[in-house]
């Protein structure tokens, strides 16, 4: 095991590339298979990752237009259409996570059970900046990979990849592509069974299960119960028992949903200093992450945390938009595998996610009320929260639903913390390319990922309604 305290983690192509069809063959994943969960009551759902090395791809002639010699292995890599297990997310990485991919990345799908195949969609290659901090323990592990953006395909059984080398600058030539260049092909498994059991004891009643949690900034990991002190009813594992234990402040342990709170109802339970005004919002609802069906088994077991919470980071996945709100849990549990399997992090990066109908849903596990270090803004997770809404914004706008959730979520969690959603805070910087390390950065307090990196995210369309959420937020506060 790592760390106990890791601090955690449409463009074509210039030369037309020739992918012959090949033979369809059946995928055999190249590292071995995730164990699958047993079918009983206290099973976590199971899903699965196929990883597949990519080879140097073939030019077109441009007189027959057959394939001619292979590429130089670091201008074009890819994967000839072929057969697979099912699943319904892909992603690219390689081995080194500092190791940029300067150039193009695309793949098309079947859909599953059918002939029909999808036209050619680009994955975000720039990813590299939603990661945790360099030097901290979890980007030193020596497990982490770089990554594309993953991208939500639906369910597929068919696959077929192309990477073009581009440019590093202006007078950089064609940039090599990093080494160990793979597919990643996520299988969400199936939705878990949302009711709780009857009969699981409250939090502090006879039989409950109590997890010690760990005060933010200290380094006292949690402490995990013994299995034999689960009670039967509560239909959990130990890992998934810690994990929501966390919350019992807040919800039944097993509970699938943090049910929303008044406004007065919110600040009564907040804690506020002596004299001071509790400007805290309501609290919403928020789907747990028994309630989305994360498989507890995959992530570090110790939950790893900052000292408070200044600002509020908002992303957008970059999986695209082709996802019903139905299909979020599994949105959810394929990204967290991808985050956890394939690029090697300690656990779901970001420490919330919305979805497009605006449901709010737990991310990084460690309590939804307490100040979790994330692997969302690389430089400034430190004191910070990440919010990802899923979906992809640079030419779409959110949906309304979308950018009042976030609103609602800041106003709530960042008013524990006391911070006022219009106003501006200072960050230290980690080191984040547009910030060298031990910069202050002064900030929004809900600020866009491109605010404390060079980067597109959260989508320009995105990023222009956050003026809005800052708005409503500081509002739901009674600021």
């Amino acid at each position: 095991m790592r760390a106990l305290l890791a601090t955690s983690i449409g463009v074509t192509c210039a030369t037309a590339l020739t992918l012959p069809l090949a033979a369809p063959a059946p995928a055999a994943p190249t590292r071995p298979p995730v164990a699958q969960a047993p079918a009983a009551a206290s099973a976590e759902p199971a899903g699965s990752t196929q990883s597949l090395p990519l080879r140097p791809l073939t030019e077109a002639s441009p007189r027959t237009g057959k394939p001619t010699e292979p590429m130089t292995p670091p201008a074009g890599q890819g994967l000839l259409r072929r057969d697979s297990h099912r699943f319904s997310l892909v992603g690219v990485v390689w081995d080194d996570a500092d190791a940029e991919l300067h150039g193009t990345v695309q793949v098309r799908t079947r859909a599953t059970g059918t002939t029909r195949w999808s036209g050619w969609q680009s994955l975000e290659t720039h990813n590299t900046d939603h990661a945790a901090d360099s030097g901290s323990p979890e980007r030193e592990s020596g497990t982490v990979r770089g990554s594309t953006a993953p991208l939500w395909v639906g369910d597929s059984d068919g696959v077929e990849v192309r990477v073009r080398s581009g440019t590093a600058g202006p007078r950089s030539g064609t940039a090599p592509l990093p080494a160990g260049l793979r597919v990643e092909l996520v299988d969400p498994g199936e939705d878990p069974e949302q009711p709780r059991a009857e009969g699981t004891p409250a939090p502090g009643a006879p039989g409950a299960v109590t997890v010690g949690t760990p005060s933010p900034g200290t380094a006292t990991p949690a402490t995990a119960p013994q299995p034999g002190a689960l009670p039967e009813a509560a239909g959990l594992t130990v890992a998934a028992a810690e994990s929501s234990a966390v919350n019992a402040d807040l919800a039944p342990l097993g509970a699938t949903e943090i049910t929303a709170l008044s406004k007065a109802e919110s600040e009564e339970q907040a804690v506020v200093g002596a004299g001071a005004k509790p400007f805290v919002g309501p609290r919403p609802g928020i789907v747990t992450r028994k309630g989305w069906g994360a498989d507890e088994s995959l992530r570090e077991r110790t939950f790893a945390y900052t000292s408070t919470v200044k600002a509020a980071f908002v992303h957008h996945s970059a999986t695209g938009n082709n996802y019903t709100c139905a299909q979020a849990p599994s949105v959810l549990r394929s990204i967290y595998r991808y985050h956890v399997k394939s690029s090697g992090w300690r656990d779901f990066g970001y420490n919330f996610a919305v979805d497009k109908c605006g449901k709010i849903y737990e991310g990084r596990a460690g309590g939804v009320s307490k100040a979790v270090l994330g692997a969302h803004t690389l430089g400034f997770n430190t004191n910070s929260m990440g919010i990802a809404v899923l979906g992809t914004y640079s030419s779409k706008n959110p949906p309304a639903a979308a950018v009042t959730a976030v609103a609602k979520l800041t106003a709530w969690k960042l008013g524990l913390f006391g911070r006022n959603p219009k106003g501006k805070i200072t960050l230290v910087s980690g080191g984040s390319g547009k910030y060298k390390k031990g910069a202050k950065a002064r900030l929004h307090v809900i600020s866009g990922h491109r605010d404390g990196f060079a980067t597109e995210c959260p989508g320009i369309r995105l990023y222009k309604k956050l003026g809005t959420a800052r708005t409503s937020s500081a509002k739901l506060q009674g600021r």
